[in-house]
């Protein structure tokens, strides 16, 4: 037996003691979960709480600031990601990321829990750049987890998502609970507890990684560290400056116009980073090929994000404002309605997890494009559900709760197609030296997609609600048509993603 093969048969045997897949997962599973019960928990009360009047405890901001602001927000988030992933691959490592990245995360949860307008959006602040520390570099973790070949892949980032969305569940019905019956800022508490006991876990399991991700995958020299430390610190500074500007008054920003301009210049990122890495980092021609095939799953997870993420703004407001909330006596936080998607996704996805593994078994096995522009149309169809809830709401009634529910039904079937197998994508069809960093820049896609999708929230006019069905009827063809047009491409790049031509080329490098 050859070297490469021992490598191999250890890489594919070491430690299955999680479903079947390397005990690692179970420590990355359990800390996205905690970490994505303080994400979502929080998040689906953004837009409740800066929209409800400074009379009723919030911060009395309107409908198209308030969207806007939520996708600056959520957007900044995923852009966070970028040097996140850098940072990770070149300075500290993805465990210390994720661990530094937990330690901001939970430190601003406690900040939006004090009752202080100006404490409120130092805590995003706070957020954001936690989380663009830990999100990358976890996922990218899990991909480390298996050898390129190992069919495992797909079903391991399915379970890893799965753990994503029963945090969410947690998420959601905690803090959505805590805001109805004790108030807003006991629920930001909340999701700084979960992200403190996501540390302890990760802490504690931390062996389970078998040194993956303990050390950057190209060190810096020591003038390159020194430098990029001053860079780092500079713009802390910076970044903390404009803040205290903007809450003392001195420097004010219109946030509509402001999500639209870094909605450009985060595209104009995104593709500038990705033309640098294909041009300029010395690929082989497979390499190329398959940084082709990964820009259409790019393409279409920009697209999904914009469409999904009508979850936290539009359809959010849909459910506390048009949507009958009533059962028997009980009425339902308008935050457990974002938890429908988090429920289908726990129930479903260790069926999609079989359905990938079981087609593979007979040589039947759509390519990554193809999945996700199936996810991309699916996710649309949702927001044909809405048009006719929509119908209900002009006409003057409260529109049934199993619309919305049956709009989430369909964006997670939609999301099980595309986000687990994009993921899985970018791990498999990235150069495995800028693994941290691909992870970035694809998460740049969730960043173009959220502003966006609060830019398009924004034009959901509360006082107009007679336009809401053709919004929602545009969002879905428009969509649609995106999508039929990456499958098309889907039929050019199939054989681009293909392992066989990578043991092709990596021969001759061997030799």
């Amino acid at each position: 037996m050859t070297e490469p093969a021992v490598q191999q048969s250890a890489a594919t045997n070491r430690n299955e003691e999680f479903f079947g897949h390397p005990a690692g997962l179970s420590t990355l599973f359990f800390t996205e979960m905690w970490e994505r019960m303080s994400y979502y928990g929080m998040r689906a009360l953004l837009v409740l709480y800066m929209t409800l009047s400074i009379q009723e405890g919030g911060l009395g901001i309107t409908v198209a600031s308030a969207t806007a602001i939520y996708g600056l927000y959520t957007g900044a988030v995923y852009f966070m990601g970028l040097p996140g992933g850098w940072i990770a691959d070149r300075m500290i490592g993805s465990q210390q990321a994720v661990w530094y990245g937990g330690i901001i995360i939970m430190c601003g949860h406690i900040l939006l829990a004090i009752p202080n307008d100006s404490t409120f959006f130092v805590g995003l602040v706070f957020v954001v750049a936690g989380t663009g520390l830990l999100k990358p570099n976890i996922g990218a973790l899990v991909g480390q987890l298996y050898s390129r070949d190992d069919e495992r892949r797909d079903a391991g980032y399915t379970l890893y998502y799965m753990g994503i969305n029963l945090g969410s569940v947690i998420g959601y019905l905690v803090c959505g609970w805590l805001q109805v019956n004790v108030g807003y800022h006991w629920a930001f508490g909340a999701a700084a507890i979960g992200m403190g006991l996501g540390l302890v876990q990760f802490r504690r399991t931390l062996n389970r990684l078998q040194g993956e991700g303990v050390s950057p995958t190209q060190v810096l020299s020591a003038v390159g560290q020194r430098n990029s430390q001053l860079a780092i610190l500079a713009s802390v500074a910076l970044i903390g400056l404009l803040t205290t500007f903007v809450i003392s008054g001195a420097l004010r920003i219109d946030p509509v116009t402001l999500a639209r301009y870094v909605a450009l210049t985060i595209t104009a990122v995104f593709l500038a980073y990705y033309a640098g890495i294909y041009a300029f980092a010395e690929l082989s021609p497979t390499e190329k090929r398959s940084l082709g095939s990964l820009f259409l799953v790019c393409v279409a997870s920009t697209f999904f994000w914009a469409g999904f993420e009508q979850a936290g703004s539009s359809l959010n407001l849909f459910g506390r404002d048009y949507t009958d909330r009533i059962i028997n006596s009980f009425e339902i936080p308008p935050a457990w309605f974002q938890s429908a998607n988090s429920f289908f996704i726990v129930i479903l996805s260790p069926f999609f997890a079989a359905l990938w593994i079981n087609l593979t078994k007979r040589m039947i096995n759509p390519s990554y494009c193809i999945k996700c522009a199936l996810g991309l149309i699916i996710m649309a169809t949702g927001f044909i559900v809405m048009f006719f809830a929509a119908q209900v709401a002009a006409s003057g009634m409260l529109a049934a709760p199993y619309w919305l529910v049956a709009t989430y039904f369909l964006h997670t079937v939609g999301e099980l197609c595309l986000s687990p197998v994009a993921l899985s994508a970018v791990s498999k069809l990235s150069p495995k030296r800028f693994a941290g960093q691909m992870m970035g820049v694809f998460t740049l896609t969730y960043s173009i997609g959220n502003v966006v999708a609060g830019l398009v929230a924004g034009n959901f006019d509360p006082e107009n609600i007679q336009q809401m069905p053709s919004l929602y009827l545009q969002i879905s063809l428009f969509t649609i048509a995106i999508g039929v047009v990456i499958a098309i491409f889907a039929l050019k790049t199939k054989n681009w993603e293909s392992p066989i031509d990578q043991k092709a080329e990596q021969v001759p490098a061997t030799a």
